[in-house]
């Protein structure tokens, strides 16, 4: 049976590569894609990727997620510091959850040093750019190797 980790990404995220390239890098959402596709098939593990600007379809795809995939990463992006409401719903899932941001959230505005994410995430990353989504990635395979 297939192993599946979905990767979930929040609004202004279909922006990148063009939106604030010396915050966020120059590399495109699509980019990640390919980078954590063929990490994955060495593992035989299958990528669900998606992004949304509403809250509502992110949360929609968590709950679409429960029996279906063993992983997320998810970077909720600027709903990391309001959305109670993701919280809620990735409370709902029951395989590890990785957090992970582009930025250094901590070196950035006070109101960024807050994640609700957080709360029910099983690791967090933060300001390593695209290669954060790499370190999720392989966070996730060695916990499900295991």
């Amino acid at each position: 049976m297939s192993r599946v980790i979905d990767v979930l990404n929040g609004p202004n995220l279909n922006l990148l590569g063009q939106r604030q390239p010396e915050i966020y890098g120059h590399e495109t959402l699509a980019d990640i894609r390919a980078m954590l596709e063929n990490r994955a098939t060495i593992s035989g593990i299958e990528i669900g990727f998606f992004q949304s600007n509403h809250e509502g379809a992110i949360i929609d795809r968590i709950h679409a997620a429960r029996g279906k995939a063993d992983g997320i990463i998810i970077n909720p992006a600027a709903h990391t510091h309001t959305s109670v409401a993701i919280l809620d719903a990735l409370k709902t899932f029951e395989g590890p959850v990785v957090e992970v941001h582009l930025s250094n959230v901590h070196q950035r505005e006070t109101f960024r040093h807050h994640s609700y994410v957080s709360q029910r995430a099983d690791g967090v990353i933060a300001g390593l750019g695209t290669l954060g989504y790499r370190a999720a990635l392989d966070f996730l395979i060695q916990r499900l190797e295991a």
